[in-house]
């Protein structure tokens, strides 16, 4: 009878241990406490929680130091300008020159120019950059003054304009080449830097030929 009674005791101790412990779980449903398992996540590492960690940018230029130059921004903005002077000046020169090399060059600088436009084209979308309508207003004034001149008059300022605006582009292409921030702009600028080169050279070629008084004559 005395060892039912110590045995019933037994049970009722054990089964007090196992309540106590089944209470502790239901209060923790996290896991275990440090140096015994896995913990809830906090409100501050968690996934999408505020004071969480941010993703990474998938974009380059999701930072401010990766935002276009603006310097590659003028380079490409300008070159259209250019492009567009020297179509409309080509155009005319063929229509109003009476010497026939001269049309031949002015021809030439219509096609080379409409190709350099379709390579800026991309480079200017990259860059966020507005293609301009037409030439800029100095340049207007001077294609208006060549559209009142004739013969050889036409001719000399022709080649003078146009070659006033190839040292200006070489200069620019040569900057861009070396210093440019987007390797996009200045690989384009590195392959045309020679093109635009060349060009000089048949305009002052072309100068001697007509005894054009030229700003790299005269220095």
């Amino acid at each position: 009878m005395i060892a039912q009674r110590a045995n019933s005791k037994l049970l009722l101790l054990t089964a007090g241990v196992l309540l106590s412990g089944a209470m502790v779980v239901a209060q923790d449903p996290g896991g275990m406490a440090p140096g015994g398992g896995m913990q809830q996540p906090t409100p501050g590492n968690a996934p999408g929680s505020p004071g969480a960690q941010p993703m990474p940018e998938s974009m380059p230029n999701a930072t401010p130091g990766n935002q276009p130059s603006m310097a590659d921004q003028a380079f490409i903005r300008q070159m259209f300008e250019s492009d567009a002077v020297e179509v409309q000046l080509g155009q005319m020169a063929q229509e109003k020159s009476q010497s026939d090399d001269v049309k031949h060059l002015a021809q030439k600088m219509v096609e080379n120019r409409k190709r350099l436009d379709d390579q800026l084209t991309p480079l200017a979308k990259h860059l966020d950059v507005s293609q301009p309508k037409g030439p800029d207003k100095k340049s207007k004034q001077e294609i208006a003054k060549l559209q009142t001149l004739s013969g050889h008059q036409f001719d000399e300022e022709y080649i003078r304009t146009i070659e006033r605006a190839h040292e200006k582009d070489v200069k620019s292409f040569k900057q861009a080449s070396e210093t440019s921030q987007d390797p996009n702009v200045q690989r384009t600028a590195q392959t045309d830097a020679p093109v635009i080169e060349q060009h000089l050279q048949a305009i002052q070629k072309l100068a001697k030929a007509h005894n054009v008084q030229t700003e790299e004559s005269e220095n």
